[in-house]
């Protein structure tokens, strides 16, 4: 029988892959055989540099997810692609009663978790179907599940990670007779940059920790391959026990 969990041979494009999840989803493709495209806001040359110095086959892309026109051109230059993630995300804390700018934030906020989401779906599905089919994957959050873990976790987040899930929803049953399988993953609290100054309450935990960006890359990198070919519109909780339901 042939490993359903390998990627060989397969072209995978992430967004939000400079750093986190993002850029430990790519190393666990890469580990699993698969090529990468790497696209961020920030540079992500150094990581394509290391991807390519290991014999793994990698492109990275400078471009903002908000901006469909962006994301068109990454996709002329980057060639076909047999599954997209759209991980690229932002959690500002600033109050949401607070006067001072919030309401520009709520925006880029919306326009990074949840227009960037959109976007990867406008730009690429199109290709999936025309090429016969492929997988989509949209990074979600417990915050949209629950409200958030944390205090400080502001609606606008909550809000647009809501909103990836609701899209899952609705573009799974559109396309999967097209054969493109489209899912999500709902990382609970994650060791990374965008977090690490967040207070979280882990002794309430169920695993009395966060998790480590490569425990919610792995399910990540599954929903790209063939292992989830009868996979579509299901939201994966990664969270610790955290939220179930």
């Amino acid at each position: 029988m042939e490993n359903a969990l390998k990627l060989d041979g397969k072209r995978v494009l992430i967004t939000g892959a400079s750093r986190g999840i993002g850029a430990m989803a790519a190393r666990c493709v890469g580990a699993l055989g698969g090529e990468v495209v790497l696209v961020d806001l920030l540079s992500c040359a150094a990581l394509r540099d290391e991807f390519n110095g290991r014999g793994i086959r990698a492109q990275s892309f400078q471009a903002d997810v908000a901006k469909r026109a962006e994301l068109e051109q990454v996709a002329a230059a980057c060639g076909p692609v047999a599954a997209a993630v759209a991980c690229a995300g932002i959690c500002p804390f600033e109050d949401w009663l607070s006067d001072s700018g919030w309401d520009e934030i709520f925006h880029q906020v919306m326009d990074v978790n949840l227009l960037g989401p959109i976007n990867v779906a406008r730009v690429w599905l199109p290709r999936l179907v025309a090429q016969g089919g492929g997988k989509l994957v949209m990074v979600g959050s417990i915050a949209g599940r629950m409200g958030g873990t944390s205090p400080i976790v502001q609606p606008h987040y909550v809000a647009s990670k809501g909103g990836v899930h609701a899209l899952v929803y609705w573009l799974a049953q559109r396309y999967a007779p097209k054969g493109v399988r489209i899912n999500g993953v709902a990382p609970g609290p994650v060791e990374t940059e965008m977090t690490a100054t967040t207070p979280y309450d882990t002794a309430r935990f169920p695993l009395g920790r966060r998790a480590k960006p490569e425990e919610i890359a792995w399910p990540i990198a599954f929903l790209c391959g063939s292992g989830a070919d009868f996979m579509s519109g299901a939201i994966l909780d990664v969270n610790g026990g955290l939220f179930v339901g």
